[in-house]
């Protein structure tokens, strides 16, 4: 059995590689673990638009839930306290949608141009000779291929046994854990404040996760709500006084956000692992003699805490791999050196790549613990109490401030330090 390009993996990244491929004539080959396509993807839900719109075109039909209007970032103490900004914007680059059905249909994409998909097939090996990749092996089949690309995800055991990628530890990587739950399109809208087809995007740090770095969310779909939690996994596994599925109840039946959906109903619980160290996950090597990595198996994620950025670098990754297959057709199993030009050089130069590596300094914030995700929460509370729960005195802004830094014992020093260094790194 051969093929010009095989793809492992059909999540966003391997199903934009197939698709680029396939419609410029390559017969492609797209296998997959799971049942279906995008059985395995799990995400929080929200997906910015403008790589998409660049690789895609006009995401008209694509399986969009809501346009997100509304962005809500909060800090929640241990007593339940709660501080917020909320920005409403006029336009919108970002959406909700679940990530099963927009892989599905973009696999559907890639099948209508050609490419074949087989699904419940686990690839065992890349294969590789002296000319470099040449397949891989899969259910039991050798598949010949002049161009391997891997979009295996996280878990990149197939890159860990060529040694193109270190084994991956707790160090870097987190645990998303989700819940979905269905209240009723009106009831979406009326309850969050939203107009017709308009979504929120609500972050929440501090109580929810028990002071360990990660963070919790609230994205709204059309009538049903998906809220969950992000934890580093190498401070939960060291610290973590509970188990994650209790935190995750513990957040749907929170006061603070429980009366949003007390009638409603889990339609869905779901667990996935994600790179959170961005430019420390890359591989070395992107690309090597007929092989290229793309996706989250090259660690194109971007977490700032606010803000979370996955699917479409995956997408983006893809779309230029497949561009490279296309490119290197002429060239029976392309060398190292002949993709990184056609790939690995280009996906470097790009804005998704460079920004992974100028905020890489994030790294250090999200990792830096108690500070961040317990002292500072209830510091933000401790002001807004001193400024609006008012009895005999009325303090100032600044007088309020003093109060909760002396409570939450943190010295001026440190916090314009630590704010500083937040600002240089996000």
């Amino acid at each position: 059995m051969r093929f010009d390009v095989v793809v492992v993996g059909a999540g966003p990244a391997g199903a934009a590689a197939a698709l680029e491929a396939a419609r410029a004539g390559l017969k492609v080959l797209m296998i997959e673990r799971g049942r279906g396509a995008g059985s395995k993807q799990v995400y929080g839900g929200k997906i910015y638009s403008y790589y998409l719109q660049k690789v895609l075109g006009d995401l008209k039909d694509a399986p969009v839930e809501r346009w997100v209007r509304k962005e809500r970032l909060s800090l929640v103490d241990g007593s339940n306290r709660c501080t917020t900004i909320e920005y409403e914007g006029r336009d919108s680059g970002a959406f909700t949608a679940y990530l099963t059905k927009f892989t599905a249909w973009l696999v559907d994409r890639a099948v209508s141009a050609g490419a074949v998909f087989a699904d419940e097939v686990r690839v065992d090996s890349i294969l590789r000779n002296e000319g470099g990749t040449s397949g891989v092996e899969a259910g039991g089949e050798r598949v010949e291929a002049d161009v391997v690309i891997d979009a295996e995800g996280v878990n990149r055991l197939l890159l860990e046994r060529l040694g193109l990628a270190e084994r991956t530890s707790t160090r870097g990587v987190a645990l998303g854990v989700k819940e979905t739950i269905r209240i009723g399109e009106k009831e979406v809208e009326e309850r969050f404040g939203l107009d017709h087809g308009e979504g929120l995007s609500w972050i929440l740090m501090g109580g929810f996760t028990g002071g360990l770095p990660g963070g919790a969310f609230v994205y709204t779909n059309k009538d049903t709500v998906s809220l969950g939690l992000v934890l580093y996994l190498d401070s939960a596994v060291r610290s973590i006084g509970e188990p994650v599925h209790s935190m995750v109840e513990g957040l749907r039946t929170h006061e603070l956000l429980w009366r949003y959906w007390a009638d409603g109903d889990v339609v869905e619980y779901s667990a996935k692992l994600t790179p959170e160290s961005g430019y420390r996950y890359v591989p070395s090597k992107l690309a090597a003699d007929g092989l290229m990595v793309v996706g989250d198996a090259g660690g194109l994620l971007l977490n700032l805490g606010y803000t979370f950025r996955g699917v479409d670098y995956a997408v983006y990754s893809g779309h230029l791999a497949g561009r490279a297959a296309v490119a290197s057709r002429d060239r029976h199993r392309p060398s190292e050196e002949v993709l990184r030009e056609l790939y690995e050089e280009p996906l470097r130069r790009s804005r998704p790549f460079r920004d992974l590596e100028r905020l890489r300094g994030v790294e250090r914030v999200m990792e830096a613990g108690d500070r961040y995700f317990s002292t500072y929460p209830a510091l933000a509370a401790a002001a807004m109490d001193g400024m609006f729960n008012l009895e005999e005195a009325t303090p100032s802004v600044y007088e309020s401030l003093r109060s909760a830094m002396r409570e939450s014992n943190v010295s001026m020093l440190r916090a314009m330090l630590d704010a500083l260094g937040t600002v240089r790194a996000i």
